[in-house]
């Protein structure tokens, strides 16, 4: 799921600690263009404040107007199925594209028991399924896999939930902090390792968490998963090429180091030179980034981000032309 959503729980779990009445509205099924995919949420207040989204805006307007005009009475059923856009007219009220139609769940969240559970798995880098009885409303959460889809049968929603998507940087130098703030405003978890104690000053404000030890030890140490991306940024092959070392075996879906298209082909060289399999080299992103013209730290973060998250959404990227051919 969309680390955003994990949001929409948290405030959910808030509210509802609070005494406050919330209702969790999910995406169950869409038909032709909708704007949000089966599993999307927003969270609604007793006092009409949002989170989350489940349409470009105009959905959202009418769920408050629910609240408003009457629509939500606090004795109603756990769940109720709500459609929109099943006709033209209701499609084009409602800022649907032409012929889209999305059915939600309605869910008068109760004992928040579940979300808490469900965010602390989370937050312990877990995959988790919630399926929800529409019947009952009761919720039973278990283990999903990364491969699990978003279901609705018209008796019970099963959504999957996963941990935030995380970027491992080597390296705290002035580079490293602007990937870090954008990294942080496309919501990854920024973590930092760098053992050289002189480039610590002024980390406090980047929103990023440091790893003790050295590169290859952070590597393990937050054991490493198909939803980290980890990219070396020292220039300095002592300490990149530790971390290398560890992270081409290791789940990452993204292992990337900075440096020229020679440092990147005299890299792939040491690496293969340290025992490194020829499998595994293949797997470095190096140069790093899209092809965009980068010189400045900025241009060169952007370029960086933009090729994770290509490869986070599933998107192919052109790499430029081969660094080395072959490695022995």
């Amino acid at each position: 799921m969309d680390s955003v959503d994990l949001n929409v729980l948290r405030s959910v779990l808030q509210w509802r600690r609070a005494g406050q009445r919330v209702v969790l509205y999910s995406v169950v099924q869409t038909w032709g263009s909708a704007p949000r995919p089966p599993g999307a949420m927003l969270a609604l207040r007793g006092d009409g404040v949002v989170i989350g989204s489940v349409s470009g805006g105009c959905i959202e307007d009418d769920l408050i107007a629910r609240l408003h005009d009457g629509r939500l009475p606090d004795d109603g059923p756990p769940v109720q199925l709500v459609t929109y856009g099943v006709t033209r007219d209701e499609a084009a009220r409602f800022g649907l594209p032409c012929g889209g139609t999305l059915r939600l769940t309605e869910e008068r969240v109760g004992d928040p028991a579940w979300v808490a559970e469900l965010l602390a798995r989370c937050e312990a880098h877990e995959m988790v399924a919630r399926e929800l009885d529409v019947a009952t409303g009761t919720v039973r959460l278990s283990a999903a896999s990364k491969s699990d889809l978003v279901s609705f049968d018209g008796e019970r929603l099963r959504a999957i939930y996963g941990p935030r998507w995380r970027l491992l940087l080597i390296g705290a130098g002035q580079l490293s902090r602007y990937v870090a703030e954008m990294a942080r405003l496309l919501d990854f978890e920024v973590l930092i390792c760098d053992p050289r104690t002189e480039f610590v000053h002024g980390w406090e404000e980047q929103h990023g968490r440091f790893v003790p030890g050295m590169p290859d030890e952070a590597v393990l140490n937050i054991q490493t998963d198909e939803r980290t991306a980890i990219v070396a940024l020292t220039h300095d092959p002592r300490l990149d090429d530790m971390a290398l070392l560890t992270a081409l075996n290791s789940r990452a879906f993204y292992v990337g180091a900075l440096g020229s298209r020679v440092n990147s082909r005299k890299r792939r060289e040491d690496l293969a030179a340290l025992g490194l399999s020829a499998e595994a080299i293949a797997r470095l992103h190096g140069p790093i980034g899209l092809p965009i013209g980068s010189h400045t730290p900025a241009e060169i973060a952007l370029s960086l981000m933009a090729q994770i998250v290509a490869i986070k959404n599933g998107v192919e990227v052109s790499q430029r032309k081969p660094l080395l051919e072959t490695v022995n």
